[in-house]
């Protein structure tokens, strides 16, 4: 395990500016999400974190050592920093135990450390087959144990579910996850994917235009965003209109609470803002019930576990509700309902 330490980094291409004083820090046997879109600048970071690209400015640490500055870098290879790339880029001709076994020196092979690798990663058994003869999320699972398996101070994981079927991703992200805390890796998970990295990472980092513009865990990212363009990104978003009174917001769903960071419009308490909430705040509650707001369901998305309904309020206002009792049946199109929201709204200005 090793505390990875990213400071001030900037790199160019040329006229383009891919990352802009980049800082992160992960700690010892943390796995971080960097989640950004596409052109944010996340693949770049893991380069530069590999040993592939040199850096313009700032510096990148493993373990409290300099590894890279724009004056000096250490190899790739010196580094002792495992990449699982988003395609496994097994060797065809080396058996499951020989791809695994391929970095080890003679005592880790004589200790058996392939093998308990491949148990970490669910493939014991496996050690005799050629890598076409595998699926590709166990192709992915070798890839693993075969970053894993040198017991490198930092692991780099580039977007590794990204070509699978969603089922067979989210089976494997919490196995890698598991493999990652049994072996205590020290690891950095690039994806695009909110639900991979809301899931299974310590903390995220997101990423816009080359610089990281809110990190922390999970939890936080999704409950207090520091941007509209972060709450939108890391998971569905229901906006309203609202005017602030005191300390509660007035909107469309009726007088909301708010959380207590919500950012002032200056001291004009009148001001407009919009309030953020989430489709899972807003509960569909008998009619009549105190507080109670109608709409009518405009659309419905049923995914088995949950759905999600799209609403119109009375004045026209679009909103979005999320239903988690697989027992009941969700209502449907043209059908009006009553609405409360649970919970305190976020608010930002207009």
């Amino acid at each position: 395990m090793a505390e990875l330490r990213i400071a001030g980094v900037h790199k160019d291409y040329g006229p383009v500016r891919a990352l802009t004083g980049v800082d992160l820090t992960v700690r010892s046997g943390a796995l971080v999400a960097v989640l950004g879109p596409s052109g944010s600048g996340k693949t770049t970071l893991l380069r530069c974190i590999a040993g592939f690209e040199a850096l313009d400015a700032g510096e990148i640490r493993v373990d409290g050592s300099r590894v890279a500055t724009p004056d000096a870098s250490v190899p790739p290879e010196r580094r002792r920093i495992a990449v699982v790339p988003q395609e496994g880029a097994l060797f065809p001709h080396l058996s499951v135990l020989g791809n695994v076994a391929y970095g080890l020196d003679r005592a880790a092979r004589r200790a058996g450390r392939a093998a308990a690798v491949l148990d970490l990663v669910g493939l014991a058994g496996f050690q005799d087959r050629m890598p076409h003869h595998l699926s590709g999320g166990q192709q992915q699972r070798v890839a693993v144990a075969r970053a894993l398996a040198p017991r490198p101070p930092v692991v780099l994981l580039d977007e590794p579910f990204n070509a699978l079927d969603a089922a067979l991703r989210a089976e494997l992200r919490q196995d890698v996850w598991q493999a990652l805390r049994a072996d205590g890796a020290t690891a950095v998970l690039v994806t695009h994917d909110q639900a991979e990295a809301l899931s299974i990472a310590d903390e995220v980092a997101v990423m816009r235009d080359g610089r990281i513009v809110q990190s922390g865990p999970p939890e936080l990212l999704y409950g207090t965003p520091a941007d509209p363009w972060v709450a939108g990104f890391v998971g569905d978003a229901v906006w309203l209109p609202a005017v602030m009174d005191g300390d509660r917001a007035r909107t469309p769903l009726g007088a909301l609470p708010v959380t207590p960071s919500a950012p002032a419009d200056g001291d004009d308490q009148n001001a407009p803002q919009r309030v953020l909430l989430r489709p899972e705040q807003i509960a569909l509650v008998p009619p009549g019930a105190p507080d109670a707001v109608l709409a009518t369901v405009v659309r419905r998305d049923f995914y088995g576990h949950d759905a999600v309904l799209g609403l119109r309020l009375a004045d026209g206002t679009a909103v979005a509700a999320r239903i988690f009792d697989p027992a009941s049946v969700p209502p449907s199109v043209g059908d009006q309902v009553a609405l409360r929201v649970r919970g305190a709204a976020r608010v930002f200005p207009r």
